[in-house]
């Protein structure tokens, strides 16, 4: 019998109306719900408001073409088929993402994904993946209708029987979609589709629904996670979850038995529907008999999900997402920071313990905004709340080892202001020389997230070992001189070279490395005579005055337009210097101000490099 003389069958015995209830496995009390305490049906949360508007890091939709076939004829002609895909904001092509794959429902398009509502399920991704709900993801919308169009329903119903028919999604769309753009997939013959499964996931809603389920009983080693929304199998018969739900769920533990992934954490079900949704039958009969078949499916392999007055639509579909990619996909551990992240909960969270307040300035007097991206800093100009979030990315990434006390419990009792110092440490190459970033802040505060974290954090990333000093700035001096002392004597512990280190600096933390960085003040201030001098001093925007022969090889750099720090006074000291014959190097920026930073996006942008040479030469 063809697929079509089935739905007309179907159509004449009444099985096409779905609102024809069939007796629903319950518990003991008839409460819809199984009768085992590890299952138990969830329900979505909504999608927030916000995030059906426009985000600020926006993905981008391309159409791309590839070539298939006509699987519902027997000659099978070639056709040219689209699929849409979401590409996430700062789409790199040098790292791998996961991809999920979304099937339109029967009427629809590959542009049904990312058109309806008005292009909410763009917007939701975009929010998502901003907001480190999950990870950022390649969201493919493609077609089962060789021409993209809306067909009847009998043809329509042929089609997606077909799709995985002589592995159109295998040999077709997946090597279209993961050859052109940077996915797990080391290669798009079998091998390299099976091997990146755990990075995939399939999913639709409605007849797309029923698509995911003939995906699940043909291709299930392709992909590890299902998204079947508002459908059912159709393997034992037409609406089969609806009507033999319990045959239906017999059936598909056996694909799951047959295969080698069928283990608690090899596979993901996530089925889902409204609960007015007028196909909610076939769902709810075939997801609770599933849940009965405790050795194959489980809490671990297996969920099923309910939309509260969610109806047959897309404003379920969008829901459905929202809450299954965090569970498919989640972020990545210490990638929980996002521009939109309050500053508050970044102090506050957990994995800092308590040296988050140190994080940003311990007097709130001289900062301001609520969010990562709103961070203000009296005196600063040019923070990137880009680098903002990387740099609290990095602390989280990294907390159980980034922060360092430079004063011993004991000291810190004895005054508690010294509970307002430490070390964070970024990590480079072992036994690599080590410097010492001070942020700037007139004495009053220490900016380190855009004067200090910023320069350690690239510094690192070249392998050189960078600490951001967090001081009193009362006595800024005492504590660089602890810091210095510190680092010296737990240098093998710390996998650093003792030897060969620099000093850098920003306005009030430049003038703290020029003296530190000055052989007799370094021996007064720490008490010690071993500790060598740092063979470089980098400094930013300071107007200091003084010159002594017993001054480090220094490196400056201000703005012409700085009304804090001029650069004529800069420029005269390092003359000062060099004809006590220590080397320097000065550079002033046209028409910058005060407190650039890493100057990125600006004309002062590269830097940092020029002082990683100065130091390195100097060495």
């Amino acid at each position: 019998m063809t697929y079509i003389a089935i739905i007309m069958a179907a159509m004449m015995t009444g099985l096409w109306s779905c609102t024809e209830k069939t007796e629903i496995p319950t518990d003991m009390n008839g409460n819809g719900t199984t009768n085992t305490d590890s299952f138990q049906i969830q329900m979505t949360h909504p999608v927030p408001n916000q995030y059906f508007s426009e985000a600020t890091e926006q993905g981008q939709v391309v159409r791309i073409e590839y070539e298939s076939k006509d699987y519902t004829r027997d000659d099978r002609p070639a056709a040219r088929k689209p699929a849409y895909v979401y590409l996430p904001y700062g789409y790199d092509e040098s790292r791998q993402y996961d991809v999920v794959y979304l099937m339109h429902g029967w009427t629809g398009t590959a542009e049904e994904t990312f058109e309806t509502l008005g292009g909410a399920q763009k917007n939701i991704l975009d929010w998502m993946i901003q907001q480190g709900d999950c990870k950022p993801v390649i969201v493919v919308s493609p077609t089962w209708d060789k021409d993209n169009r809306a067909k009847d329903w009998g043809e329509s119903c042929e089609e997606i029987a077909v799709f995985h028919n002589e592995n159109e999604y295998e040999n077709d769309l997946i090597p279209a979609v993961e050859s052109r753009f940077s996915t797990y997939a080391e290669t798009t013959d079998r091998a390299g589709i099976v091997a990146s499964r755990d990075h995939r996931a399939f999913g639709g809603f409605s007849l797309g629904s029923v698509t995911t389920w003939y995906i699940f009983e043909h291709c299930f080693d392709l992909q590890r996670f299902f998204l079947p929304m508002s459908g059912d199998s159709w393997h034992v018969s037409i609406f089969g979850g609806q009507t033999v739900p319990e045959q239906t769920a017999q059936f598909l533990a056996s694909v799951v038995q047959a295969s080698p992934y069928g283990t608690d954490n090899g596979f993901h079900v996530w089925h889902a529907v409204g609960t007015q949704d007028a196909r909610f039958y076939q769902t709810h009969n075939q997801a609770m008999a599933c849940m009965q078949l405790t050795d194959v499916f489980t809490p671990h392999n297996f969920s099923y999900h309910q939309r509260e007055g969610g109806q047959h639509d897309y404003n379920s579909v969008v829901e459905f997402v929202y809450n299954a990619l965090p569970f498919f996909f989640p972020p990545e551990a210490g990638q929980s920071f996002t521009r939109t992240s309050r500053i508050s909960d970044v102090m506050n969270d957990p994995a800092f313990g308590n040296w988050g307040r140190l994080i940003f300035p311990v007097d709130e007097g001289y900062w301001s905004g609520e969010t990562l991206e709103q961070l203000r800093l009296v005196w600063y100009n040019y923070i990137d709340p880009d680098k903002t979030v990387e740099i609290c990315n990095y602390l989280k990434a990294h907390a159980g080892s980034v922060f360092l006390d430079i004063y011993t419990e004991a000291e810190k009792q004895d005054d508690p202001q010294k509970r307002n110092t430490g070390l964070f440490f970024f990590r480079g190459n072992p036994g690599a020389p080590f410097a010492v970033c001070n942020a700037g802040g007139a004495f009053a505060y220490v900016g380190a997230m855009h004067d200090s974290f910023p320069h350690a954090l690239e510094l690192s990333k070249l392998g050189y070992n960078a600490f951001a000093l967090i001081y009193r700035p009362e006595y800024a001096y005492e504590d660089l001189a602890r810091a210095i002392t510190y680092i010296y004597d737990h240098a093998d512990e710390l996998g650093v070279s003792a030897s060969g280190y620099s000093l850098w600096g920003g306005s009030a933390g430049a003038r703290m490395a020029a003296v530190l960085g000055n052989e007799d003040y370094l021996q007064e201030l720490t008490g010690r005579t071993d500790i060598p001098q740092a063979s470089a001093v980098i400094m930013q925007y300071m107007g200091y005055s003084m010159v002594s022969s017993q001054d480090a090889a220094t490196y400056a750099c201000v703005g012409t337009n700085d009304g804090i720090a001029s650069w004529r006074t800069m420029q005269r000291r390092l003359q000062g210097l060099s004809s006590l014959g220590i080397p320097t190097e000065f550079h002033a920026y046209d028409g910058h101000p005060h407190g650039f930073g890493l100057g990125t996006g600006t004309v002062a942008e590269g830097w940092l490099t020029d002082a990683v040479r100065f130091w390195e030469e100097n060495r």
